[in-house]
């Protein structure tokens, strides 16, 4: 299973949290991060998108197919986001645009051990594979992407 973390792109300040919009810069940085997705996703993808309207407008930028997934809010667990994409048994690719910290804290609980408080930029991308090598469960870590650097 390929496990992929996109944090939303840049937000505007603003309340409600829910209905912040991208910036000029964010809407650059979603787009930017979704023609690099575009270039190496496999066809099929399930695309998990926090109900927050930031992350909704960071998807449309890669899609319109995507699934609005409560679990996945600003503060879920990453319990909670590895549950909604079907960590590692889904068999196929997820997406999930969320929210930090819980991102940081998924990619460190797959890749430490333990629920870190790692950084994932704006518009930044950890692309996860779990995979099973001599009865041994592993977790790969296949790219990280900054916007800056798409």
């Amino acid at each position: 299973m390929d496990l992929i973390l996109w944090r939303h792109a840049e937000a505007a300040d603003g309340s409600p949290d829910l209905a912040r919009e991208l910036t000029p810069r964010g809407l650059k940085q979603a787009k930017d991060a979704a023609a690099w997705l575009h270039m190496h996703l496999p066809k099929q993808v399930r695309v998990l998108v926090s109900p927050a309207e930031r992350t909704q407008q960071t998807a449309r930028a890669l899609t319109g197919d995507f699934e609005i997934v409560k679990a996945i809010s600003p503060g879920a667990s990453p319990n909670a986001v590895l549950a909604a994409a079907g960590w590692p048994d889904a068999g196929a690719t997820v997406l999930v645009v969320g929210h930090q910290p819980t991102l940081g804290m998924v990619a460190a609980t797959l890749v430490a051990g333990q629920a870190l408080p790692w950084s994932i930029r704006k518009g930044g991308i950890w692309w996860l594979s779990y995979r099973v090598r001599d009865e041994d469960a592993q977790v790969v870590v296949r790219a990280v992407m900054a916007p800056d650097f798409l």
